[in-house]
């Protein structure tokens, strides 16, 4: 292992003491952060929670963190060979970790298993090179510059079972499952407010690609929330020397989860850049789906990129996480209306979940009068990304969604569903066949101004 691609520094001390079972001989500051397993086995019990999704499904303690821990310390023992991150049985204990971030929190010793991975994979891409499907889903966000090819592709494919096969035998895309279609439009941020960054009710509203491009109209339904509630909404664009001033800026989500860590480290540069004004004065930055905001809180500080890093870090929210915070503090005072009588079934997105963001969701729900919902008690939905469309996981994906996430949805054929993860709405969709929506869209509904029930 010549060089790490993430940022290790932060186990740099760590090591001393009973809490860590053996440190690897190579590997440095990597090898102490697989090291932070002490081998309890929690990870390969089945508790409410979500750690960990794999071993639920395949009862296989070889697919538990815990499992690729030994394989992960015998590679950096030197005991897999001269190329161990090119080792089959590496990429065998690697393969079906989803990156939910759930042992980052339920561990014992909050072993970080999804960056553990993200490193892994980097590592292997750097031996064997990347996979045309990696590179195609990972690059998504510049392909949409081309959005009306794009849009037109995914539709065709879709629709035609034959182009299907063609893309799971060249490609790797699982012919059973239908690829997320760009919507017709794109989002357009609407023309209001200020941009001098002055206003003690400024907002930075980022919106990510997956709303840009697929479901615009929640990151309008935001907007409009946050307007009403009295914000001075800042839709977070490229700066004009950028060097793609006209595409929407990305948190390199698709890059990271993925291993392609130097093409995710330069659109969080170019992010960053574009956030420096609101990140020097302090201004909130809001953002809807939770795998990238949490990536901007959690993943960006491993990329090495500084006092920027950390500063997001501070300043970034979900939607609901926002909302909470300034109700906490008096400053949101927006009053809801009641909504059509019924209840609401809510899934949490496993990033959410990880860092606690289910109990702001709990708060937001709270304020729209009289409204009744209740939490799925679920691990991960299976999708994670585009794991739940690959080829060689599509089976093991539904089998994720079918250990408790779509029997409780089956259970209750009435109930409206919130989840406010993109590819866990994706997963429902397939796999119950009914419409998921996200928080923004639930709270424009419940404003006095507000349309039909989503």
């Amino acid at each position: 292992m010549k060089k790490h691609h993430l940022d290790w520094s932060s186990y740099e001390t760590a090591g001393q003491g009973d809490a860590y079972a053996g440190i690897p001989a190579t590997g440095g500051d990597f090898a102490k952060a697989v090291a932070v397993c002490i081998g309890d086995k929690q990870c390969q019990r089945k508790p409410k929670g979500v750690m960990c999704p794999s071993f639920r499904a395949t009862d296989d303690p070889a697919h538990s963190p815990g499992g690729r821990v030994k394989v992960l310390k015998a590679a950096l023992n030197g005991e897999l060979g001269d190329d161990a991150f090119a080792d089959a049985r590496l990429a065998a204990a690697m393969e079906l970790c989803v990156g939910c971030k759930g042992c980052k929190r339920e561990c014992a010793n909050q072993v970080d298993m999804a960056a553990i991975k993200i490193e892994y994979q980097a590592q292997r891409n750097a031996r064997v090179g990347v996979s045309w499907r990696d590179r195609l889903v990972a690059s998504l966000p510049q392909q949409l510059r081309h959005r009306h090819l794009v849009r037109g592709l995914i539709r065709w494919r879709n629709r035609a079972p034959w182009l299907a096969q063609l893309g799971a035998r060249f490609f790797g895309i699982s012919a059973q499952r239908q690829l997320p279609e760009p919507s017709a439009t794109p989002y357009a941020a609407p023309v209001s407010g200020t941009t001098d960054l002055s206003n003690d009710r400024d907002v930075i509203l980022f919106i990510d690609t997956f709303a840009t491009h697929f479901e615009p109209e929640i990151a309008q339904a935001a907007h409009q929330v946050l307007v009403a509630a009295g914000y001075n909404v800042i839709t977070l664009r490229p700066l004009a020397d950028d060097a793609e001033p006209n595409r929407a800026l990305c948190c390199g989500r698709t890059y990271l989860s993925l291993g392609q860590v130097d093409a995710a480290r330069r659109e969080a540069q170019r992010m960053h850049q574009a956030l420096r004004p609101a990140l020097e004065k302090g201004i909130p930055i809001v953002g809807l789906e939770p795998s990238c905001i949490l990536s901007l809180r959690d993943d960006h500080l491993k990329l090495g990129l500084g006092e920027t890093a950390e500063a997001l870090a501070k300043q970034v929210y979900l939607f609901e996480e926002f909302i909470a915070r300034e109700h906490d503090r008096k400053r949101f005072t927006l009053e809801f209306k009641p909504l059509p009588q019924g209840k609401t079934l809510v899934h949490g997105h496993c990033h959410q979940k990880a860092v606690g963001a289910m109990k702001s969701l709990r708060k937001v729900l709270r304020l729209i009068p009289e409204f009744e919902f209740e939490f799925i008690e679920a691990s991960c939905c299976g999708m994670a990304g585009s794991f739940g469309l690959e080829a060689e996981h599509a089976t093991v994906s539904m089998q994720m969604a079918e250990l408790d996430l779509l029997p409780a949805l089956r259970a209750a054929p009435d109930a409206a569903i919130l989840a406010n993860g993109f590819s866990c709405r994706h997963q429902i969709r397939e796999g119950v066949e009914r419409k998921p929506f996200h928080v923004a869209l639930l709270l424009r509904d419940a404003l006095d101004t507000g349309g039909a029930r989503c």
